[in-house]
């Protein structure tokens, strides 16, 4: 059984307003996405009010991402 690797992307080390490739099949992954035909979220991870972590899996390839660097770009749960 082929084990699925998991990748980091810090968003504080990307340019433009979040959207990034995917490390292992290049798609492109946008937050503005909503439709999950790209992406979909397999869990949060949650310090008080502010997301930590998000990991979401590119439907594509099946590579499982984890994102990190939203409590240095303000990602307050409740604005």
């Amino acid at each position: 059984m082929e084990q699925r690797q998991v990748h980091e992307v810090d968003l504080t080390q990307i340019e433009g307003k979040g959207e990034f490739s995917c490390p292992k099949c290049k798609s492109s992954i946008s937050p503005n996405d909503e439709t999950e035909e790209v992406y979909s979220i397999l869990g949060t991870k949650v310090g008080g009010q502010i997301l930590e972590e998000l990991v979401i899996q590119c439907n594509r390839c099946m590579s499982r991402i984890r994102l990190t660097g939203f409590s240095l770009l303000g990602g307050s749960l409740l604005s």
